[in-house]
């Protein structure tokens, strides 16, 4: 019977990845993501599926993000009632992930009402509710890595170590075929070699096609050793200035990886005295979560925990939960470190804190990973003259920094070590996960190395394996 993969989300962009493999007959998810963007739009995308949900077999989610998982209450809610398999760590997190996504929802869309019952607009509704997100979680099961398992019958799939985020994989599925069987990998997101934390990704071999994606496809990285030198010299101007570093973390693994220098440097006696505040509840469960997975930490970071050392603390940082603490942090004056979600300024306490600095000339903020278009992190990044937070006009005076050597995803370079790892034995790679520019780069590159079987798919595309 015949097998196809359909490209549904994470195309030119990367957010709201999603893609369904059908082997003989049956149909597997890989990944259910939260597309972000332009609020109306958003909307309208995430709402709607591209198919009935409750025609999925079987779903694979590669790890915890929320552009990869934070759909998935809303999928069960339109009917899909099928396993979702991934790791133990992503299982953990997700539990976290969830919740929290469809409370910022819930707590936006009662903001954002407010403004609307003040403008005569009618009122809005959260993509999904708290009870939602709970109810997804029971359809987890979690799965070990390299280690097959059933995902659908006559298709296995393995998970290998992706190195991007705790947890993490590349799931490779196997799909039962004659003469023989098809192999496809995952691999969106991949992570880079030698970050902090985690171990470097698994490259698996005997594939016949891999879906890969392209975030930094036509973009070389800083070595990853210079984000403690950059990060150290960021805070000491802030602290000059006596003013405020905001940083828009990703709640999961970012926030870890800044705490985690941080924390060196504050160790090392590098930075005077300066009050770190991790204003974020999520990132505080998350980061309870990196404790209590230290099989997916590299060998530095279980040394340091042999040493009694806490990766993830250190006198001077403190971890906000109460919100009314939150608050009080935005009528403090400088010198201070604020790290909050969400990454790409879209929800969380992260609008308050701007909303509250953007104008002010001597705080800066401190950009440590991608922002997608149409986010209000995009703006930043671009230093537009005005930005809007919360539906209101801001000027934007205060300093924009951007660190990035903290990128989790692999750069032009580790993309295509990773390609050419994987062996002679591809017939054709997917690119997806990236800004069309980056994408088409990435593509000429392979080109080059002398490997012209390369596609960039559309939405809704569906091609025959």
């Amino acid at each position: 019977m015949n097998s196809s993969i359909q490209f549904l989300g994470g195309l030119e962009n990367v957010t709201g990845s999603m893609h369904v493999v059908e082997a003989n007959g049956q149909k597997i998810l890989l990944d259910c993501g939260l597309y972000q963007g332009r609020r109306n739009e958003s909307y309208e995308v995430n709402r709607h599926f591209p198919f009935e949900a409750e025609s999925l077999d079987a779903m694979v989610l590669s790890h915890a993000h929320i552009d990869h998982s934070g759909n998935i209450p809303n999928l069960i809610r339109s009917g899909f009632h099928q396993p979702i398999y991934a790791t133990e760590a992503t299982k953990d997190l997700c539990t976290h992930m969830l919740l929290d996504s469809a409370h910022i929802q819930e707590e936006d869309i009662r903001f954002v009402n407010k403004i609307h019952r003040r403008k005569g607009f009618p009122p809005r509704h959260p993509l999904y509710t708290t009870k939602d997100a709970q109810h997804s979680l029971k359809r987890f099961f979690e799965r070990s890595y390299e280690k097959p398992f059933l995902v659908v019958e006559g298709a296995t799939c393995v998970l290998y170590d992706a190195g991007h985020v705790l947890g993490s994989a590349i799931a490779v599925l196997e799909i039962a075929a004659k003469p023989k069987s098809i192999r496809i990998a995952y691999a969106v997101d991949l992570g880079r070699a030698s970050l902090p934390i985690l171990r470097d990704p698994v490259i698996p071999e005997r594939l016949d096609y891999l879906i890969i994606e392209s975030t930094y496809g036509g973009r070389l990285h800083d070595d990853i050793q210079k984000a403690k030198v950059e990060l150290k010299t960021v805070v000491e101007k802030t602290i000059q200035k006596k003013g405020k570093l905001i940083v828009p973390t990703f709640a999961l693994e970012r926030t870890q990886e800044v705490v985690y220098y941080l924390n060196e440097l504050i160790r090392e006696k590098s930075l005077p005295p300066i009050p770190i505040y991790v204003d974020s509840p999520l990132a505080s469960n998350l980061t309870e979560v990196f404790r209590n997975h230290p099989e997916c930490w590299d060998d530095k970071t279980r040394n340091m925990l042999k040493e009694g050392k806490d990766p993830f603390g250190a006198e001077g940082i403190e971890y906000i939960r109460d919100v009314e603490e939150s608050k009080k942090l935005n009528e403090r004056s400088g010198p201070m470190v604020i790290l909050s979600a969400s990454g790409m300024c879209e929800s969380g306490r992260i609008l308050h804190h701007l909303k509250n600095s953007v104008e002010d000339p001597k705080n800066t903020i401190l950009v440590v990973g991608f922002m997608a278009k149409e986010t209000l992190g995009r703006r930043i990044v671009e230093r537009e003259k005005s930005v809007k937070i919360f539906g209101e006009p801001h000027l934007l005076r205060a300093e924009v920094s951007i660190l990035n050597a903290f990128s989790g995803h692999a750069d032009q370079k580790e993309l295509l070590n990773f390609i050419t790892q994987c062996g002679k034995t591809l017939k054709q790679i997917f690119i997806v996960h990236g800004e069309r520019s980056q994408g088409e780069t990435l593509q000429e590159a392979l080109r080059e190395q002398g490997i012209p079987h390369s596609l960039i798919p559309e939405r809704g595309q569906k091609v025959r394996l």
